[in-house]
């Protein structure tokens, strides 16, 4: 998805899915419920603010600037104050940035869900709609407020500023899909995984001779050195 650039865009965006939650550690769909991160989701989070900070403030801190921008759901805010309250920089909540809404789903375990709906839970699983009988928020809907609110904030950003959105698995995957037009080659599949908790996305832009901009994904579902073990989702897991 291109877009006209005749004016400043951000330098980067990175976009940072929240920590874990008790929701996440029993497999219930969250959706717009409004669930605080659980214990290990804010240690999570801690780990996740000092490495975004290694990675792509310290290294820069004299030449940019950054902007945070949060959904205003609590373990998305959360998780953004981790990252900003150190650095000193504000954080600006948008209802773009919110999660998608998953309707009479919300709440619900996986196994409640496969239980009571079988066939709709199994359209859901294969990215066939079956949610959507439900009350779910149709996912172009998603992509197309994540887009709006990528762009808004990225005008506003300028080019020697970073851009930081804090948001949700499922807003992430939809919003990069619309926007790097992966939505429009496989509609019968996702073609992202989903995220893990306190992980993020890292874009770059791309300035077209016609004048429009592109973003170029560079990096995807990353997080700390740590994730890549058992202790991201038990700290207390004694290290080697």
């Amino acid at each position: 998805m291109s877009v006209t650039s005749s004016h400043p865009h951000a330098r980067s965006i990175t976009l940072v899915r929240h920590g874990r939650t008790a929701y996440n550690a029993a497999q219930r769909l969250q959706g717009q419920i409004d669930i605080p991160l659980d214990s290990v989701g804010q240690w999570q989070v801690q780990q996740t603010a000092a490495a975004l900070g290694e990675l792509y403030v310290n290294p820069v801190l004299e030449q940019a600037h950054q902007i945070v921008v949060s959904s205003d759901l609590g373990r998305a805010m959360a998780t953004a104050h981790a990252f900003a309250d150190p650095l000193g920089i504000e954080i600006h909540t948008d209802e773009r940035v919110r999660e998608r809404s998953f309707g009479d789903w919300e709440g619900l375990s996986l196994s409640e869900m496969r239980s009571k709906w079988p066939q709709d839970y199994k359209l859901w699983a294969n990215y066939q709609g079956g949610e959507l009988k439900h009350g779910a928020e149709p996912k172009e809907e998603v992509g197309k407020r994540g887009v709006a609110a990528i762009m808004d904030w990225s005008s506003r950003a300028g080019s020697d500023t970073d851009l930081f959105m804090f948001s949700h698995g499922a807003w992430i995957s939809q919003t990069l899909q619309t926007l790097l037009g992966l939505n429009l080659i496989h509609d019968d599949f996702a073609s992202l995984i989903s995220m893990r908790n306190a992980h993020w996305t890292h874009l770059i832009p791309l300035d077209m001779p016609d004048g429009s901009l592109r973003w170029r994904m560079i990096d995807y579902n990353h997080g700390p050195s740590v994730a890549e073990t058992e202790k991201w989702e038990d700290p207390h897991i004694s290290g080697h």
